[in-house]
């Protein structure tokens, strides 16, 4: 099973819609953006965080590069 046809089953499963190519690539992004920064786990809690917020992607990733920035300004 290719991973977007797990994202499909799982989305399915969950009832929720899988995100289109354009989101997904965003999505990991923001993940990137968290595991570079930080531990490798900030990643998927980073998305997780992001999705409960209702931030868009373009919101959360500004967000995390913001953080990224700030810390390693210090």
């Amino acid at each position: 099973m290719t991973a977007q046809e797990w994202i499909q089953a799982f989305a399915s499963e969950i009832g929720a819609e899988a995100p289109g190519s354009i989101q997904s690539e965003q999505i990991l992004k923001l993940a990137a953006v968290a595991a570079h920064a930080s531990e490798r786990t900030a990643a998927p809690i980073a998305c997780y965080l992001a999705g409960r917020a209702g931030k868009s992607l373009d919101d959360a990733i500004a967000a995390a590069e913001g953080i990224s920035n700030t810390k390693g300004n210090d």
